[in-house]
C-alpha cells in the first residue's frame, strides 16, 4: 500500500435515527486518516463525535441507518463488508479506548487474564510465552510492577491504571487505526496528560492512525497533529492543529476556542457559545450552525457551505468566514 495514501478515507458519510422525516444526525462527512496521523475530532457534547468513532470501529447500534460513498480502509472497501468481516477487523486492523475503562473492563475477570486472552488470540501465544507477552504489554503502558498486577482486579486499579489496561488491550494486536473516545473522561488533569502521552507516543513509535474524539481543544492542541471541528453532525472546519487555534475562520470553532480555559487569562475572560443546535426533528438549516452565528445570512439557511481551502492544509464550511 502506498503509504502517502489515507489508511482511512470516508466520503458522503450520513447516519440516520427515527423516521424518514429526521434529519441525519451525521450529516455527508469526509474523513481522512493517515498512518501516523493523530487526528483529534473535537465538538460540543451531542455533535456525533462518538458516532464516527464507533463507525470506524463497525460498532453502530442496530437502530442507526448508514449511508457512504466511499468507505476505504488500508485499500478494502468496508461498505462490502459483512458482520464476521468486521469482527475480524476490529482488535485485528482496529484497536478502540473507550471512556469509561471500569465499564469496558470484566469486573470479575484479572486483568492479566483479560489482556492475555486478547493477547492469545492475536499472536498465538500459549504458556510462558504468553505471560511473559502479557507482562510486557503492561509494561509498555507504564503500569508499575506489571508482573504483580496481572492479578489485580478493576476495582483494585484507579481509574487511569484501568486506561492503561484498556490501552495495552487495544494495542494488542498492533492495530493499524485506534480510535480513543474521550479516553480521559472521568480522570484528573495528571492522569489525563499521562494517558494521552501514552497514545501519541505509541502512535509515533508505531506509525498508528489514530482517532481521537474529544470535547476538550487543549488536550486536542496539545497532543494532535490534525483537528477537525464538528458542529451537530458537521464537519465545519479542520486544520493543523497549530493553524486552527492560531487562525481559526469558522465563527463555531472561534466560539469553541473562547470557551477553552487555556485561551483565557482569566475565568472572566471564558465565554459559552450560546444557542443549542437545531432539532433534527424540525426544520434544520442548511448550515446548521445558522441559528447560533451573528454572521449568518440567508444563503446560510438555504445552502450548504463547501468545505473549502482557506489555507494549505486548512478547510473551513463557511459562507461568511471571519
Amino acid at each position: 500500500m502506498n503509504a502517502a495514501l489515507p489508511l482511512v478515507s470516508i466520503r458522503g458519510l450520513q447516519i440516520h435515527f427515527g423516521g424518514p422525516q429526521r434529519a441525519a444526525t451525521i450529516d455527508r462527512t469526509d474523513l481522512d486518516i493517515l498512518r501516523g496521523d493523530i487526528v483529534a475530532l473535537v465538538g460540543e457534547s451531542g455533535s456525533g463525535k462518538s458516532l464516527i468513532a464507533h463507525t470506524l470501529a463497525g460498532i453502530l447500534a442496530p437502530a442507526a441507518r448508514m449511508r457512504v460513498e466511499r468507505f476505504d480502509f488500508g485499500g478494502v472497501d468496508l461498505r462490502q463488508q459483512d458482520a464476521p468481516a468486521w469482527r475480524a477487523i476490529r482488535g485485528r486492523e482496529v484497536g478502540i479506548v473507550f471512556q469509561n475503562p471500569r465499564a469496558a473492563l470484566d469486573p470479575l475477570m484479572r486483568i492479566g487474564r483479560q489482556l492475555g486472552e486478547v493477547i492469545a488470540h492475536h499472536r498465538l501465544l500459549r504458556g510462558r510465552p504468553l505471560l511473559d507477552a502479557t507482562i510486557a504489554a503492561l509494561g509498555e503502558v507504564r503500569i508499575p510492577d506489571p508482573a504483580a498486577r496481572l492479578r489485580a482486579y478493576p476495582a483494585e486499579l484507579s481509574g487511569g491504571m484501568c486506561q492503561r489496561v484498556m490501552l495495552a488491550i487495544a494495542l494488542a494486536a498492533n492495530p493499524a487505526l485506534l480510535v480513543a473516545d474521550e479516553p480521559t473522561t472521568g480522570l484528573d488533569t495528571t492522569t489525563q496528560g499521562a494517558v494521552l502521552a501514552l497514545i501519541a507516543g505509541h502512535a509515533r513509535s508505531r506509525r498508528m492512525a489514530t482517532l481521537l474524539i474529544t470535547h476538550d481543544l487543549a488536550l486536542a492542541r496539545a497532543y494532535a497533529d490534525r483537528i477537525v471541528v464538528l458542529h451537530a453532525g458537521q464537519i465545519v472546519e479542520m486544520a493543523q492543529a497549530a493553524d486552527l487555534f492560531d487562525r481559526p475562520t469558522h465563527p463555531y470553532t472561534r466560539r469553541l476556542i473562547k470557551a477553552t480555559p487555556v485561551e483565557a487569562a482569566s475565568v472572566s475572560d471564558l465565554s459559552g457559545i450560546g444557542g443549542r443546535p437545531p432539532d433534527l426533528d424540525g426544520k434544520v438549516p442548511a448550515c446548521r450552525f445558522a441559528g447560533r452565528c451573528d454572521r449568518a445570512g440567508a444563503i446560510c439557511t438555504t445552502d450548504r457551505p463547501p468545505l473549502a481551502s482557506v489555507a494549505p492544509g486548512h478547510q473551513s464550511a463557511c459562507w461568511n468566514p471571519a
